[in-house]
C-alpha cells in the first residue's frame, strides 16, 4: 500500500462476530417489552448478552446459542421472532421499508374506523348533546352505538386485547395492558349503565362509548405517525447501503460476464471501468487508475492506485481501467463491515438508556396500582356521581401513563447520531463510547501519524563512521526498517527506493517497544532507533548527541544507526504537520478539552511540534507503557480521558483511556483497542466525534425529559388533583391523544439530529 492509502480492511477482523445474531421482534409494544425480552434471552444458557433496540423492533444476541432456541424462548414470553443474519442489509431494508408501509397503512385504516364513530360522538357531547341513559329510545340508540363500538375494539384495536392478554397469561403486563384496561373498562362501565340504569344513581348514567372509541383511533394515528417519521433515522444506513455495487464485471473462462454482486466469489478477477463503483475489496493486479474515496474516508482528493495497491468496495474508479483480484466478498468487505458496524452501534445503548429500561421495568405495575388507587378515593369520597368520575379517574390514569415515548427515548437518538457521526467518518462502536465522549475533559494525542502526515521524509544522512557510505547505511537502514509498521520506517525505505536502493534480507529481527529495532544484517548486528536504545546498549554517541539536538530543534527526528555496537550514522526524518490539525486541536481546546501530547519521539523534537500547533502540555520519549501510565495518571486526577492514536505503541494506552480514538489509517491493533475509529486521518473527526456525542446526549435527555413529563407528570391530572381546586377532570379522550403524541414528539425530536452540523461546533 501506498501514501496515503487507506486500510480499510483493517477494521474487518475487529467488527466481525461469528457468535452474533440479529432477530426482528413483532408484538413489542412498549419499553417494559423490551427489559422482558432482553431477560427471557439473558436467562438461556450460552448467551453472554441481550440488547433490544425498540426504535427498530430488533435485538442482538451475542453468544453460542442456536437460533431456534432464542425464537422459541421470545415466543414463550409472548412476542414473534425471525432472524435476519441470512438476509443482505439492502434486503432487509426494503422488507423493512414494505412491512413499516403495510403496517402504516392498517393502522390509518383503523384509525378511519375508530374515528369514524369517535369524532361524531365527541362533537355530539362537546355540542352539548346528552350522553346519558334516561329513556328507552335512548337505551336502544345506545345499545347500537356499544355494538359499533364493540366492532371497532375488534377490528381497530384487536391488536391491544391480544397483546394484552399474551402479557397477562405470561405474568407481566405493558402498554397494551393499559390501553386494554383503559378503553375495556370505559366499555363495560357504559354497557351497565344501558342495561342496568336504574341500578346505578341518576348522575352516573353516563356512556363513554366515544373515549372508548377515540383513544383506541388517536393511539393508532399516534403509532401511523411513529412508523412514518421512524423510517427516517435508517438514512445513514440506506446511505452506506448505497455506495456498494449492484453487480461486477468478473472474468470466467476467459470472457468478462456481469454478474450480481452477491455471486462474485474470493480470487475473482475483476474489471473496473472509468466511472464505476468497485464491487468488493481487492489487490489491483493490472492498470493504474485513480480512486476517490471521499464516500468512505470523507478525503476530497482521489488517490493513485497502480498494481498491489489495495481497494476498497464502495469506492468510486475515476480515471483508468483497471483488472483486481478480489480478496473479501459480500459481508467481509470493508464496506459491509462499516455498515455491520454502525447497526450493531445504533442497536447499543449508552447507560442513560438502561435507566429508562430499568424504570420502565416497574412502570405499568405502579400506574395499575395507582389508577385502582384513584378509582377508590373517587369511589370513597369524591362527589356524585362518585362512580363516574372513578372509571373516568382510573381510565385516564391508565391511558396517559403508556410508555411507548419512554422506550423511543434512547433508542431513537441514537440511532440517528451514530448515524451522523458515520456521515461525518466517525465509526462509533457501542452506546457507551458515544455517551462517554461527550464528557471528555482532556484528550491525548499521538504526534506521528496523528497530529502530523505519518508520511515523513529522510531529510539529513550523517556519517559518523567514515568507514561507511551514505549507500551503504540507507541499504542497512531501509533493510531493516522494511520490516517496521511505524511511519518513520516507511519514510527510510521510501528514501531509499527513491535513490533506486533495494533493501535486503535480514534475520533475526526484533521490535523494541518505545526503543527501535534490532536485526542481523550481511552478518552485522544492526541496532536503530532512539538514544535510549544506544545508551541501553552502550553505545558512545559523543559529540552526535549535540548534532542530534540541533536536528530535533528544527523538528526533525533524529534516528542513530549502530552497526556492530558503533554508531555508524544519523537519520534525520520530517514528519510534516497536518494541514487541518492546527485548526482541529483549536476546536478541541475551545470546548474546554486539555489537549496533550504524548511520543516517543525525542524532546526536543516534541517540542518544536507542540509550539506549532499550540499544545502546552507535552509528555516525549515515553515508552508504550508509560503511554498507558499518563492515562492512568490523568484518570486518577479526576480527568475522563480520550486517547487518540494510529500505532501499536498506542494500543495499551488506547484500550485504558476512557474513549480510544484510533486513526483508520493506522495499524490492525490500533483500531481493534479503540472504541471509535476515524475513517479520515483529520482530527477534525474528533471534534465531530465529541460535537455528535454531546448534541445525542443533550437529544436523549430531552426525549427522557418530554417522557417523563407526558408518563408520570400527567398522572396527577389523569387522576383529578385539579378537580378540588378548580372544577376540571382530564377527559380520556384528551389523555389518549397526549399519549398517542407523545411517541410522535420524541420521534420528531430525534430526527431534529439528522440537521445537526458537527463542524460548527
Amino acid at each position: 500500500m501506498r501514501g496515503k492509502e487507506v486500510k480499510m480492511n483493517k477494521l474487518t477482523d475487529n467488527i466481525a462476530n461469528d457468535n452474533t445474531q440479529e432477530l426482528i421482534i413483532e408484538g413489542a409494544s412498549c419499553a417494559s417489552c423490551v427489559g422482558k425480552i432482553e431477560i427471557a434471552l439473558k436467562g438461556i444458557e450460552g448467551v453472554d448478552n441481550a440488547e433490544m433496540n425498540f426504535a427498530l423492533r430488533t435485538v442482538l444476541v451475542t453468544g453460542k446459542v442456536g437460533e431456534d432456541t432464542l425464537i422459541k424462548n421470545i415466543e414463550a414470553i409472548g412476542y414473534n421472532a425471525k432472524s435476519t443474519n441470512e438476509t443482505s442489509d439492502d434486503q432487509l431494508l426494503d422488507e423493512k421499508e414494505v412491512a413499516d408501509q403495510k403496517y402504516y397503512r392498517r393502522l390509518m385504516t383503523q384509525v378511519w374506523i375508530a374515528l369514524g364513530l369517535g369524532v361524531p360522538l365527541m362533537i355530539y357531547s362537546i355540542a352539548g348533546g346528552p350522553m346519558t341513559v334516561e329513556t328507552t329510545i335512548e337505551r336502544g340508540i345506545w345499545l347500537f352505538i356499544g355494538i359499533l363500538c364493540a366492532a371497532i375494539m375488534y377490528f381497530a384495536g384487536k391488536h391491544f386485547y391480544v397483546g394484552a392478554w399474551k402479557s397477562f397469561v405470561n405474568h407481566s403486563a405493558n402498554m397494551d395492558t393499559l390501553i386494554a384496561l383503559g378503553t375495556g373498562t370505559a366499555w363495560i362501565y357504559s354497557m351497565i349503565v344501558v342495561f342496568f340504569p336504574m341500578a346505578l344513581p341518576e348522575m352516573a348514567r353516563h356512556v363513554y362509548f366515544e373515549a372508548t372509541a377515540m383513544i383506541i383511533g388517536l393511539i393508532n394515528l399516534g403509532l401511523a405517525l411513529e412508523v412514518k417519521a421512524r423510517g427516517r433515522t435508517s438514512e445513514a444506513i440506506k446511505r452506506l447501503i448505497g455506495l456498494q455495487a449492484k453487480t461486477a464485471r468478473v472474468v470466467r473462462d476467459k470472457k468478462e460476464i456481469d454478474i450480481a454482486i452477491e455471486q462474485v466469489l474470493l480470487n475473482d478477477f475483476v474489471r473496473v471501468r472509468p466511472g464505476d463503483k468497485i464491487p468488493v475489496d481487492g489487490v489491483v493486479i493490472q492498470g493504474h487508475t485513480s480512486i476517490d474515496e471521499s464516500m468512505l474516508t470523507g478525503e476530497p482528493m482521489p488517490v493513485e492506485k497502480v498494481e498491489e495497491d489495495e481497494i476498497v468496495a464502495g469506492t468510486l474508479n475515476k480515471s483508468g481501467s483497471i483488472l483486481f483480484k478480489a480478496t473479501r466478498v459480500g459481508k467481509d468487505t470493508a464496506l459491509a463491515q462499516i455498515i455491520s458496524m454502525v447497526k450493531r452501534a445504533q442497536n447499543s445503548k449508552p447507560p442513560i438508556g438502561r435507566l429508562a429500561d430499568v424504570i420502565s421495568a416497574y412502570f405499568v405495575p405502579v400506574i395499575m396500582i395507582t389508577a385502582i388507587v384513584s378509582a377508590l378515593v373517587w369511589l370513597n369520597f369524591g362527589p356524585n356521581p362518585a362512580l363516574a368520575f372513578a372509571v373516568v379517574s382510573a381510565t385516564t390514569v391508565l391511558i396517559i401513563a403508556c410508555p411507548c415515548a419512554l422506550g423511543l427515548a434512547t433508542p431513537m437518538s441514537v440511532m440517528v447520531g451514530v448515524g451522523k457521526a458515520a456521515e461525518a467518518g466517525v465509526l462509533i462502536r457501542n452506546g457507551e463510547a458515544l455517551q462517554t465522549a461527550s464528557k471528555i475533559t482532556a484528550m491525548i494525542l499521538d504526534k506521528t501519524g496523528t497530529i502530523t502526515e505519518g508520511a515523513p521524509k529522510v531529510t539529513d544522512v550523517i556519517i559518523a563512521d567514515k568507514a561507511y557510505t551514505e549507500k551503504y547505511i540507507l541499504t542497512a537502514a531501509s533493510s531493516i526498517e522494511s520490516r517496521s509498521e511505524h511511519p518513520l520506517a516507511q519514510a527510510i525505505v521510501d528514501s531509499a527506493i527513491e535513490q533506486q536502493i533495494d533493501p535486503e534480507n535480514i534475520s533475526d529481527f526484533q521490535a523494541i517497544a518505545g526503543h527501535g529495532v534490532q536485526a542481523q544484517f550481511n552478518g552485522h548486528h544492526l541496532l536503530f532507533g532512539n538514544q535510549k536504545l544506544m545508551l541501553k546498549n552502550g553505545i558512545q554517541l559523543n559529540e552526535f548527541v549535540a548534532k542530534a539536538q540541533q536536528l530535533a530543534d528544527e523538528a526533525k527526528t533524529p534516528m542513530y544507526l549502530a552497526i556492530d555496537k558503533k554508531l555508524a550514522a544519523i537519520i534525520a526524518v520530517s514528519d510534516p504537520i497536518k494541514k487541518d490539525s492546527i485548526e482541529a486541536i483549536k476546536r478541541l481546546q475551545a470546548n474546554g478539552i486539555r489537549v496533550v501530547m504524548l511520543t516517543g519521539d525525542n524532546r526536543a523534537t516534541a517540542n518544536a511540534v507542540a509550539k506549532k500547533i499550540g499544545v502546552k502540555e507535552v509528555f516525549a520519549e515515553v515508552l508504550p507503557e508509560d503511554k498507558a501510565n499518563k492515562v492512568a495518571e490523568l484518570q486518577a486526577k479526576g480527568e475522563i480521558v480520550g486517547m487518540t492514536g494510529d500505532g501499536i505503541n498506542d494500543a495499551p494506552a488506547l484500550a485504558l483511556a476512557n474513549v480510544g480514538f484510533a486513526i483508520g489509517t493506522g495499524t490492525d491493533v490500533a483500531i481493534e483497542s479503540a472504541d471509535i475509529t476515524l475513517m479520515r486521518g483529520s482530527l477534525h473527526g474528533l471534534a465531530d466525534a465529541i460535537a455528535v456525542s454531546k448534541a445525542t446526549l443533550r437529544n436523549i435527555k430531552q426525549n427522557l425529559l418530554g417522557a417523563f413529563i407526558y408518563n408520570v407528570a400527567g398522572v396527577p391530572f389523569a387522576a383529578g388533583v385539579l378537580y378540588p381546586f378548580f372544577g376540571l377532570m382530564l377527559n380520556p379522550v384528551i389523555a389518549g391523544a397526549a399519549m398517542a403524541f407523545s411517541s410522535l414528539t420524541v420521534v420528531s425530536n430525534a430526527n431534529r439530529l439528522r440537521l445537526f452540523k458537527p463542524q460548527e461546533h
